[in-house]
């Protein structure tokens, strides 16, 4: 498979963030989007270098001073750390501040043209997502998934690789769904599940839970599990 042609640049934009993820965004907009990278941001008491890619990495805190919202847009490439609460954090962070938030899909992912895609999203190459599903805000799709027809997957929900989630489903908001993990047709999964790579979901699963192994469940908390505070 070869690249793209990069598409014209008519956007600027902050990446927030400066790990491994905020590294691979940089180089789907970069490659593929409407969008021209031209810093990075972390928060002050995280922030260890001065460049990375040969742009700055500046402090979020005074991102303003230097990059405003009136001419530039950000990601917040952010994993699923607590849970996504850290993402969501400084997603509403950066978006109280004024700025514009940035979407991502790639041009390898097939998405039906009625499906509905919130604002700040991330789809990376190789995912199906079929007819009428509904994706919230804050929504990370890394590659290879298959996302069926009619189902939701809510607010801040992180869906890792080769991940199937068949027809009718319906996933809580700030959910994480480890590699390879399958959930069976018309059921739910509430919020601020753990979903473990390889288990496979055949009954619905209550709030707050983690999945591991086929048709397995305990009783462990999932905010308990990624030491979530609030």
């Amino acid at each position: 498979m070869t690249v793209v042609d990069p598409v014209p640049k008519d956007r600027k934009l902050v990446i927030v963030g400066d790990s491994a993820f905020a590294e691979v965004a940089y180089e789907y907009f970069v490659r593929s989007s409407r969008y021209e990278p031209v810093a990075f941001a972390v928060e002050r008491a995280f922030l260890k270098r001065d460049a990375l890619f040969g742009i700055p990495v500046v402090p979020l805190e005074s991102l303003s001073e230097r990059f405003p919202p009136t001419t530039h847009d950000v990601y917040v490439a952010i994993v699923y750390t607590e849970l996504n609460r850290l993402r969501t954090r400084l997603v509403r962070m950066v978006k109280a501040a004024g700025y514009a938030l940035a979407s991502y899909v790639s041009p390898y992912a097939f998405v039906w043209p009625n499906v509905r895609i919130g604002e700040h999203c991330f789809i990376f190459e190789n995912n199906v997502v079929q007819p009428f599903v509904t994706l919230g805000d804050n929504v990370v799709l890394w590659s290879g998934n298959h996302i069926g027809h009619h189902s939701v997957i809510r607010d801040n929900c992180f869906i890792a690789s080769h991940v199937v989630i068949s027809g009718f489903v319906d996933i809580g908001a700030n959910c994480f769904l480890g590699v390879n993990a399958t959930v069976a047709n018309n059921l739910s999964i509430g919020a601020d599940c753990l979903v473990g790579a390889g288990a496979v979901v055949a009954k619905n699963v209550e709030p707050d839970h983690v999945v591991k192994g086929r048709v397995s469940e305990t009783a462990l908390s999932a905010r308990r599990y990624f030491k979530v505070r609030d």
